[in-house]
């Protein structure tokens, strides 16, 4: 096989593939000097003492364990994350406290946290950090165009060419490399839209992450590091356009009635921001010498907070693979990326359906699926093994995860 300039370029260094880059330098068994990052906005960590972002996540515990497998975890600002140690859901026809609602403690296994929320900009920003210290190739621009050949991808940047044996596409829903690759997917809307905003609340969070599941949509308060809460409020497309207008006054008593004054009134302390939910499901993840990751393989409803943990967990799956190839095969040999894809897609899908069967069965009019669906929590609520496989599953721990999601801490 010739020569080529790398031997794996990343287009998009977002939270996925900043990870991917991280894992590759230190654990895929690959020279820092041929892995290439193509990424033309490159974020500050945000300064001591500076307001929130809007834009957080919430971390999984597994999740976690991959930053730390990065590198990345240690470089962020503790005092700028918020570690959850309960959920608490319900559905609008019961109170918050009722004993029909749902309660998961980190606790009840043995545990300190079920995750953390965290700017998603301080996570991408020590993640780049942790590639480039690794000593990972950067270049601050886009890709444009590719040709495929069997020994390797040409790759036409804002700058010039250059080739790789293995393209990642970790760059988002809009992915240009599934577009150049010829990858086909499926897409839909959820005909709802999320309205992301930080709140003050009368009554502490105490660090716990809330959702209500309205008929117009779930409404989540995040706990965040500065007391107040982040809000994802999933509103059909009416209601959001109804919400949105609002006044702030206004905005604020309906959201109060929402959360069902599980923390006392609510009042915006940002603007609202909205968009649009889909969902999008790549019909492969392997096209050549071309793989996707993250956004641009799948895109769910964020009602279970699992888009960033499921894409982290192809980052350290793909890793994976390429860590335990041979020592004399190609990093892009098909075999590899069809084991990632077979160990990916299957995941991914199930929980993308699970997700989208919990917002069908609770969103809209309650019909006999609904109805199950909540006295289900009921059942869940007061069977303590059900709690705690909930629990598992909720932490992002449960299952055959790859090896850099359960690193030891």
């Amino acid at each position: 096989m010739g020569p080529t300039d790398y031997d794996i370029a990343i287009a998009g260094g977002g939270l996925v593939g900043a990870a991917l880059g991280a894992l590759l330098l230190r654990q895929g068994r690959v020279d820092p000097q041929r892995v290439l990052l193509l990424e033309r906005d490159w974020p500050e960590a945000p300064a001591p003492g500076t307001p929130l972002d809007l834009r957080v996540s919430a971390y999984s515990r597994a999740s976690q364990q991959v930053l730390q497998s990065c590198d990345a975890w240690r470089r962020l600002d503790a005092t700028r994350s918020a570690p959850y140690e309960r959920m608490q859901v319900w559905h609008e026809g019961i109170a918050p406290e009722s004993a029909d609602a749902l309660r998961f403690e980190a606790a009840e296994i043995a545990e300190p946290d079920l995750g953390a929320i965290i700017e998603n900009r301080a996570v991408q920003a020590a993640l780049l950090a942790a590639y480039v210290d690794a000593g990972g190739q950067v270049q601050r621009e886009r890709l444009v165009g590719l040709t495929q050949s069997a020994e390797c991808v040409q790759l036409q940047t804002e700058s010039g060419p250059c080739s790789a044996r293995l393209l990642v596409g970790a760059d988002g829903a809009a992915s240009r490399v599934r577009e150049l690759a010829g990858i086909t997917a499926s897409q839909r809307s959820y005909g709802e839209q999320a309205i992301v905003a930080t709140v003050r609340s009368a009554q502490p969070h105490r660090f716990t992450a809330w959702q209500s599941f309205l008929a117009t949509g779930p409404l989540a308060l995040l706990p965040l590091a500065d007391g107040q809460c982040s809000i994802v409020w999933s509103a059909v497309d009416d209601e959001a356009a109804r919400l949105m207008a609002l006044e702030e006054s206004a905005f604020n008593l309906a959201l109060t009635r929402a959360s069902g004054g599980a923390l006392g009134a609510l009042a915006l302390s940002s603007e609202r921001w909205v968009f649009p939910l889909r969902r999008l499901s790549a019909d492969h993840y392997v096209a050549g010498r071309c793989v996707l990751v993250g956004d641009a393989a799948h895109v769910i409803h964020p009602l279970a907070g699992q888009g960033v943990n499921q894409g982290l967990l192809d980052a350290a799956s793909l890793c994976e693979v390429i860590a335990d190839r041979p020592s004399r095969e190609d990093v892009g040999a098909l075999r590899l990326l069809r084991r990632y894809e077979r160990a990916r897609r299957s995941g991914n899908a199930l929980m993308g359906t699970m997700v989208d069967q919990l917002d069908g069965l609770l969103t809209g009019k309650v019909g006999f699926g609904g109805r199950l669906a909540r006295e289900g929590m009921g059942l869940v609520a007061r069977h303590a093994l059900l709690r705690q496989f909930f629990v598992r599953q909720a932490m992002g721990v449960a299952g055959d995860l790859p090896r850099a999601a359960r690193a030891l801490r």
